[in-house]
């Protein structure tokens, strides 16, 4: 087993490699977590002429279907940190012909000049912030009084099969730290009692959650058990600690990854790995 650092997997960089990395395989990760966005987004019903701001839009795919729900008459605007997903979700939206709209800035100090929104979402675009209460706070400024806004975030990673399977393989090989409790990453608000004295010391109230549990598709729906390893090796932070491994190592990883997908293949459907998320709503 090759030692790592405690920092291996430390805070992802967004406006730099982990965008870069999610933009490669912008389609199998949309289609991992699809079905997430849309329990999301039904649990929104946002309805014709709202203004929403979606945080962390990623490649704009939820801002495209956001755009489509309230129609001319309202607005949704995609608000990111990567400079690259933001260059293809306008992309996107002019080849749809979309009225959505995106901008790229931090969130967490960002000032739109915009007249307030009526909503935000966020499809696991919120747990990132090196200091979340500000952050809230600072979106909560740029919300209507009583905004409610609609978040999903990861719930623990023991009933996030599609993470802990992968990194009991890699830390068969590369050994690493355990995750900081809270800190930003993708499972930070896994605690909900946490996320809730976030979101009432940024000034937000009523937090409501309604779980989701079900099975996703690791690199993305009908993907083989090589395509999945391939896209976990090339896309997540796990790829580069073991690419900084050395050959030998992650090429032995790469075969236990192998072994683990095929196992868990289902003809028609891809690697089926289970999930669970909290959808999560408050009001400003």
């Amino acid at each position: 087993m090759t030692e790592r650092a405690p920092e291996a997997l430390k805070g992802e960089d967004w406006a730099g490699e982990m965008g870069a990395r999610w933009l490669a395989s912008l389609d199998r990760f949309e289609g991992m977590i699809a079905p997430i966005g849309a329990a999301l987004l039904a649990r929104a019903a946002y309805t014709p002429g709202e203004r929403v701001l979606d945080l962390g839009c990623g490649g704009g795919a939820t801002t495209l279907a956001i755009a489509e729900l309230v129609g001319p008459q309202g607005a949704a605007l995609g608000l990111d940190v990567a400079p690259m997903l933001i260059e293809r979700a306008r992309q996107r939206a002019a080849g749809a012909g979309s009225s959505a709209r995106f901008v790229c800035a931090d969130a967490a100090t960002a000032s739109l000049e915009t007249p307030p929104f009526d909503r935000l979402f966020s499809r696991f675009g919120s747990m990132f912030f090196e200091a979340p209460v500000p952050a809230f706070t600072n979106l909560k400024a740029m919300l209507k009084p009583g905004a409610r806004i609609d978040l999903a975030v990861w719930a623990n990673p023991r009933n996030n099969l599609w993470m802990m399977e992968v990194m009991g393989v890699v830390r068969r090989h590369v050994e690493i730290a355990p995750a900081v409790p809270r800190a930003p990453g993708p499972f930070a608000f896994e605690d909900l009692t946490y996320l809730e004295e976030v979101l009432t010391s940024a000034g937000f109230i009523g937090m409501d959650v309604l779980p989701y549990e079900g099975r996703q598709p690791v690199g993305g729906p009908g993907a083989s058990p090589v395509a999945a390893t391939d896209f976990v090796l090339t896309s997540m932070a796990v790829g580069r600690v073991l690419d900084e491994a050395g050959a030998a190592v992650r090429d032995a990883a790469r075969a236990d990854l192998v072994d683990l997908f095929t196992a868990r293949y289902v003809e028609g459907e891809g690697v089926m790995l289970g999930c669970k998320a909290w959808l999560v709503s408050a009001h400003a």
